[in-house]
């Protein structure tokens, strides 16, 4: 264990003049290296001599000589020196390419079927050796928590206000499509209202209940409701229940348009107005500079916008993501 009361007698700025002035053995050119004028080194000196309780260096003709004192300590000093320049030097730039590890992403059902595909192939070409992990986040209220635990290196979903050990970044702001099977459901888009209310409804709810969702909202303050036949507890269960049944699922435009591309389904904007809700991305304070960090921030934004704008969807990633 190291001895405060002795550290304290010295400064770091201390210990770099008696290493320089070793090398030197001279006053002057020691103070040209330090930076200092021969007064403020030979205070330095002095304030060496009186913590260390010896003379260290004596003065020989134009030279220094170092004492028995001073030799002995001179190859420990610099070795502290050299360790304390190693640790304060600037970190080596990340290099996705020789590194090997994982990288972990906590996404909803929604966002995990329009990204984490993308993601994965994307890493897979810029980092060969890295694994992706996939974390489920089912409740934005478990985000923070699943963070600090080091469930994932940053979460992406419609978060709380953040804690102020984390940051929470917009990414973009996410609407709402209504989508069909056209086998199923031969309607025009964009729908009617009185097409949209007429049919049936398949619902997602991770809880499995039916309470009010915007879309309900939104249609009692027009005076109208919908019938809800169905609610599926994950997204990935809908594109199959709409291939069976005549209904109508309303859901983020991010997945909605994924599944439209790849189950042929009809897609239509709701025939009522419903509120945006704000993707975020969330991630430690203490990452914020980390080197690896910050590059698998910026491969998830700039991956998640090319996906984003392949799907056709109206939104962008935000400029303060990017």
């Amino acid at each position: 264990m190291m001895n405060d009361a002795i550290l304290r007698k010295i400064d770091l700025n201390l210990l770099l003049a008696f290493s320089v002035l070793m090398q030197e053995r001279n006053v002057s050119r020691a103070a040209e290296r330090l930076l200092l004028g021969q007064p403020g080194l030979s205070a330095a000196l002095r304030r060496l001599r009186e913590a260390l309780d010896d003379e260290l260096f004596v003065r020989v003709g134009r030279g220094l000589q170092p004492t028995p004192r001073a030799l002995a300590i001179a190859p420990a000093i610099e070795d502290a020196l050299s360790g304390i320049e190693r640790a304060i030097r600037p970190p080596a730039a990340f290099d996705p390419a020789s590194w090997q590890g994982e990288f972990r992403i906590g996404l909803c059902d929604n966002l995990e079927s329009a990204f984490f595909g993308p993601l994965a192939a994307r890493l897979r070409e810029l980092a060969p050796g890295a694994r992706l992990v996939g974390v489920a986040a089912l409740d934005k209220r478990e985000a923070g928590r699943m963070l600090d635990e080091g469930a994932y290196d940053f979460s992406v979903s419609i978060h709380d206000e953040p804690a102020s050990w984390h940051i929470r970044e917009p990414l973009f702001d996410q609407s709402s499509i209504s989508i069909y099977h056209p086998n199923q459901l031969r309607l025009k888009a964009p729908l009617s209202l009185e097409d949209f209310t007429r049919a049936d409804h398949v619902a997602v709810s991770f809880e499995g209940n039916n309470s009010s969702t915007n879309v309900d909202i939104a249609l009692a303050r027009l005076g109208h409701s919908r019938q809800v036949v169905a609610t599926v507890p994950r997204f990935s269960a809908l594109p199959m229940a709409l291939q069976a049944m005549p209904a109508i699922a309303t859901i983020p435009e991010s997945i909605g348009r994924c599944m439209a591309k790849l189950h042929g389904l009809v897609v239509s904007v709701p025939p009522v107005p419903l509120p945006t809700e704000p993707v975020t991305i969330l991630y430690r304070r203490v990452d914020r500079a980390d080197e690896r960090s910050i590059w698998f921030r910026r491969l998830f934004v700039e991956v998640a916008g090319a996906a984003l704008e392949a799907s056709g969807c109206k939104m962008g990633i935000s400029k303060a993501a990017a």
